[in-house]
C-alpha cells in the first residue's frame, strides 16, 4: 500500500517533503494508518487532536494514545478540549455538526497560526461512498454525487482511493495500533446505519457491486466537470452584469433542457436553493412578472422579459429639504438648489428639474415612490399612477426600485430623473424658479 500511496500523492501533487502540514488525527485505524504512511515517507506534519469528551474516559484515553504516539515518533502535537454540546445548543444544530464546526475552525486557525501548507484528513474510499449516499438522502445535485475532493482549498485527503479493507490489511501487516470508537457501532446516526446495515446489503447484491458503483461515481465526476464547462459558457453568453445587478433573458431558460440546473448553479452562490430554482422556472413558464424570490441578502425579480438578480437594499430614509438649503445629496448624487428670480432658458434634461417656486411649498421631501402614488405628468391633464407611467416608459424592475420622488405638501412634483408634474411647471406667469441641478 505504501508504494501505491506514494504514487497517488505524487501524481496528484497532494503532499511533498518540503512542506509541513497539519494532520487531523482521531486515533482510529484510518488516522493511525495515515500517520504511519506520512511518517514512513518523511512528510513533515504536526499532529492535531480534538477531545470532545463525548465518551467520558474513553475520549481521554484516545487523546492520551494519540499524544503518546506523537511523542514516540517525535512528532509535534496539538490538542483541543471542546464542548460540542454547548456549541450545538447555542447554534441550534446537532452535536455532530457542532463537533465538525469546532474541528474545522480550529484546524484552519492552527494552520494559519503555524504557517502550515495544508490540513490532512484521513477520509478514505468507503467514507466517500457513505458521504455520497448521505447527500442523496438529503437531496443533492451533481456536486453531492461527486463527493469529497482529493484537495479542496487547504483540505487534503490523500487516502480517498484506498478502501477500508486495504487500510485494515496494512494496519495488521505493519502491527499498527489504533483506538476503536465505541460510538461507531451504534446505529443512532445515519452514517452508521449506512455503514453497518444499508451498504453491506447493497454490496451483497452482486460480487462486483462496489466496484461498479465506484466506476459510476467516477463517470459522474467527469460528467460534472463537463457540465461545469458548459454552464460557464452558457453563463458568459446569456447573463449580463451591470454593477451589482445581473440580468438573464427568460428566453434563455424557458424552453431549455436542464433549465432548473442552470438556474440553480447561477443562483446558488447568492443563497438560493434548488426548490427556489424550480419555483422560479415555473413562474417564468406561467408568465408571472413582478414575482420576487429572496434570500438573506439577494432578491430575484421576474420582469417582463428577464430575470433580475440584485442585492437587497436598505430602506431609503426620507430626506427633507428646507427653504434655505442650497443643495441636497443621496446615494452618491448631489443636486444644487438654485432659486432664480428672473427668467432663464428651460433645462429640458430629465436629470434636472425646473419648478415654479411659487407653486411649491417647503419643506419638500424626497422619498422612494410607492404603489398607489399618482401624479399629473407634464403635458397631461389627468393623474396617472407612477407604476403605469413607468410601465409605459418600459422602465426595468431593477431601475424602478431606485426611483425617488419629490413631494410638496403631499403632492408629487417630480418623478426624479423622469418627469416633473404638470401642476409645478413653469408658465407665462412664473416669476421665481426652483432649479434642481445635478452637480457634475
Amino acid at each position: 500500500m505504501i508504494s501505491a500511496f506514494q504514487e497517488h500523492i505524487r501524481q496528484k501533487s497532494l503532499l511533498d517533503t518540503n512542506s509541513t502540514y497539519l494532520f487531523a488525527c482521531s486515533g482510529g485505524i484510518d488516522s493511525m494508518v495515515l500517520a504511519t504512511l506520512l511518517h514512513q515517507l518523511k512528510i513533515p506534519f504536526i499532529l492535531a487532536h480534538v477531545n470532545f469528551h463525548l465518551r467520558g474516559e474513553e475520549s481521554n484515553d484516545d487523546e492520551e494514545f494519540v499524544k503518546n504516539w506523537a511523542i514516540d515518533h517525535e512528532i509535534p502535537f496539538q490538542t483541543l478540549d471542546a464542548d460540542a454540546h454547548q456549541v450545538a445548543e447555542n447554534q441550534k444544530i446537532s452535536t455532530q455538526m457542532a463537533a465538525r464546526v469546532i474541528r474545522y475552525d480550529w484546524f484552519e486557525n492552527l494552520r494559519i497560526k503555524l504557517g502550515l501548507n495544508g490540513i490532512i484528513l484521513a477520509h478514505h474510499e468507503d467514507d466517500q461512498i457513505e458521504t455520497i449516499f448521505l447527500n442523496l438522502l438529503r437531496g443533492t445535485g451533481l456536486d453531492g454525487l461527486i463527493g469529497m475532493a482529493d484537495r479542496k482549498g487547504h483540505l487534503i485527503r490523500p487516502l480517498l482511493p484506498f478502501s477500508r479493507e486495504q487500510i485494515e490489511k496494512f494496519a495488521k501487516e505493519n502491527d499498527i495500533q489504533w483506538r476503536e470508537d465505541s460510538s461507531n457501532k451504534k446505529t443512532d446516526y445515519k452514517r452508521n446505519k449506512l455503514r453497518l446495515d444499508a451498504l453491506p446489503l447493497l454490496f451483497d447484491t452482486a460480487p462486483d457491486a462496489k466496484k461498479n458503483l465506484l466506476s459510476s461515481l467516477n463517470r459522474l465526476k467527469d460528467s460534472s466537470k463537463a457540465f461545469s464547462t458548459l454552464f460557464e459558457n452558457w453563463k458568459s453568453q446569456e447573463i449580463k452584469v451591470d454593477g451589482d445587478f445581473q440580468f438573464l433573458p427568460i428566453s434563455a431558460i424557458k424552453n431549455t433542457s436542464g433549465a432548473t440546473s442552470l438556474l440553480f448553479y447561477w443562483l446558488r452562490p447568492f443563497g438560493f436553493n434548488s426548490d427556489q430554482a424550480e419555483s422560479i422556472l415555473e413562474a417564468c413558464q406561467t408568465h408571472n412578472p413582478g414575482k420576487i424570490f429572496e434570500t438573506g441578502s439577494f432578491r430575484l425579480t421576474i420582469d417582463r422579459d428577464e430575470l433580475i438578480l440584485s442585492p437587497k437594499t436598505g430602506v431609503f430614509e426620507t430626506i427633507t429639504i428646507q427653504k434655505n438649503d442650497i443643495e441636497v445629496s443621496w446615494e452618491g448624487k448631489t443636486y444644487e438648489l438654485l432659486k432664480l428670480h428672473e427668467k432663464a432658458p428651460i433645462d429640458k434634461s430629465k436629470t434636472n428639474a425646473m419648478l415654479d417656486l411659487e407653486k411649491i411649498n417647503f419643506p419638500l421631501e424626497i422619498r422612494s415612490w410607492e404603489l398607489g402614488d399618482k401624479f399629473i405628468p407634464l403635458g397631461m391633464k389627468n393623474s396617472k399612477k407612477i407604476s403605469d407611467f413607468l410601465i409605459d416608459l418600459k422602465v426595468s424592475v431593477a431601475e424602478k426600485s431606485k426611483i425617488k420622488v419629490l413631494i410638496s405638501e403631499g403632492k408629487i412634483a417630480w418623478v426624479i430623473g423622469y418627469r416633473i408634474a404638470d401642476w409645478a411647471k413653469l408658465d407665462a406667469s412664473t416669476r421665481k424658479t426652483l432649479y434642481i441641478k445635478q452637480k457634475s
